[in-house]
């Protein structure tokens, strides 16, 4: 299976047919001998920037994003850790074969959120989520709608299918005498246990092959005198579906985490900023329900505090009402479809503008929806501009933009930007109707109708 972040590099071999991917995965480097350097033939000639150059001007957290990606739709193999490879170029060249487009080895912006798109589906489907285990102390990406049934253990926590065909099992081991080599034994000689792959280092071992009738796959970390398991198990008929997934656990795994990773994700800020679009005169403001989950208090810059009056957990809208306030100027939100080119129009994160609260508008463009899906907006906008309203270039609403952190299987790694999806227009209209708010805005100027919207957690 894969590696840690203290193996070896992986072969950059061409990745073989599904049903042998668990296996191709544990093949190490080591394993060929390195090329001798041979000088290379003067020329002055400019050299051509290739593929794996264009990787590596991305950031770390946009390729390790990309990696993960990839491990979801079945082409990536590696460690998901945000480095630069040939693997990871052929592994682009790979998916873009796969959608009959041609194999360059960077992805363009359509491919991109092709990528992303066909990636949150497979997500989605899984319920793929990080968490930490209070009952262990380690961390993990689950796929909770597969293992929906959770047990408790003395030494453990059990996630399982509700058929028992899949489960997922953390377990914890504490001895004063507790060494590899026993524990790794006792693994490998478990009842109906059949290992087609081992490999062992000094603080920690990969097992994997078949369990009975099923495939395992397990990872042991050892630390002092305490060894920390992860097991794997799954029958023949899961196999297409959680071999990604335990591509994408085994990354994702961290038995021994520190600080608020222990605990899962990390903590809310304790004040946190977004933008508000003002529906009526009334005093009504739709926003993104997500940053403004937990607040113990919703301040309106300007006007004071909001009452949250109404929230649509499936399209993640919040409506707010501030009462009293005067001179508010309602969008209005009009009707028909929107152009896929639009400006988003909201007050950045006054950390990102020096504290200031600028009304300011970004170009983005609508992506087609996944199946079930939003639409995404490319690129992304910055901090605050969750809640920002979308116009088209003919003053069209399109709906308003909702930002979500990316949740990569692998260690956290900074420079990844957020996903930026769209809340339609419709949903937006669907959603006031719902609770009974008339949108009667008139107003034209986009940026007269934007409020910054406070959420404070302390």
């Amino acid at each position: 299976m894969l590696q840690s972040r203290r193996d070896e590099p992986m072969q950059p071999a061409k990745r073989p047919p599904m049903r042998s991917l668990i296996p191709a995965i544990l093949i190490l480097a080591a394993t060929a001998p390195p090329a001798l350097a041979q000088p290379a033939p003067a020329s002055h000639a400019p050299t051509a920037q290739t593929a794996l150059d264009t990787v590596k001007a991305l950031s770390q957290g946009e390729r390790q994003a990309i990696q993960s990606n990839l491990a979801w739709v079945g082409k990536y193999n590696g460690l998901i850790n945000g480095e630069a490879s040939e693997r990871l170029v052929g592994a682009i060249k790979a998916f873009q074969t796969g959608r009959n487009g041609k194999p360059t080895g960077v992805l363009n912006p359509q491919e991109r959120e092709q990528l992303a798109a066909g990636a949150r589906k497979l997500q989605a489907a899984a319920g793929w989520k990080l968490i930490g285990d209070p009952a262990t102390g380690m961390r993990i990406g689950l796929p909770s709608k597969l293992v929906p049934q959770q047990t408790h253990e003395a030494n453990g926590t059990t996630w399982r299918s509700a058929s028992g065909a899949i489960e997922i099992a953390l377990t914890r081991r504490k001895d004063a005498d507790i060494n590899i080599i026993r524990v790794m034994g006792q693994e490998r000689a478990a009842p109906g246990r059949k290992v087609t792959y081992a490999l062992a280092r000094p603080d920690f071992f990969v097992l994997s092959g078949t369990d009975g009738a099923r495939n395992f796959y397990l990872r042991g970390h050892f630390r002092g005198d305490e060894a920390r398991l992860l097991t794997i198990r799954y029958d023949a008929a899961s196999k297409a579906v959680m071999e990604p997934v335990v591509i994408a656990m085994s990354s994702a795994f961290d038995p021994f985490p520190t600080g608020a990773q222990a605990l899962g994700p990390p903590p809310r800020k304790a004040v946190e900023y977004e933008s508000g679009v003002v529906v009526s005169g009334k005093g009504f403001i739709v926003t993104d329900r997500l940053p403004i989950e937990g607040c113990r208090s919703i301040v309106i810059a300007g006007h004071g505090n909001a009452d949250k009056v109404a929230e649509d957990k499936t399209r993640n809208l919040a409506l707010l009402r501030i009462y009293g306030a005067r001179d508010l100027a309602a969008l209005a939100l009009g009707a028909g479809a929107a152009k896929p080119d639009v400006t988003l129009t909201g007050i950045a994160d006054p950390r990102a503008q020096g504290g200031g609260a600028a009304v300011t508008g970004v170009r983005a463009r609508l992506m087609p929806a996944a199946a079930g899906g939003q639409p995404v907006l490319t690129p992304a906008p910055g901090p605050g501009f969750s809640g920002a309203a979308a116009l088209d270039a003919d003053g069209r609403f399109a709906g308003i933009a909702q930002l979500r952190p990316i949740q990569v299987a692998g260690p956290a790694a900074n420079g990844a930007a957020p996903q930026a999806m769209l809340a339609s227009a419709d949903a937006v209209r669907g959603f006031l109707d719902a609770n009974g708010v008339v949108a009667d805005g008139t107003a034209k100027d986009v940026k007269a109708a934007m409020v910054r919207v406070i959420c404070v957690r302390e």
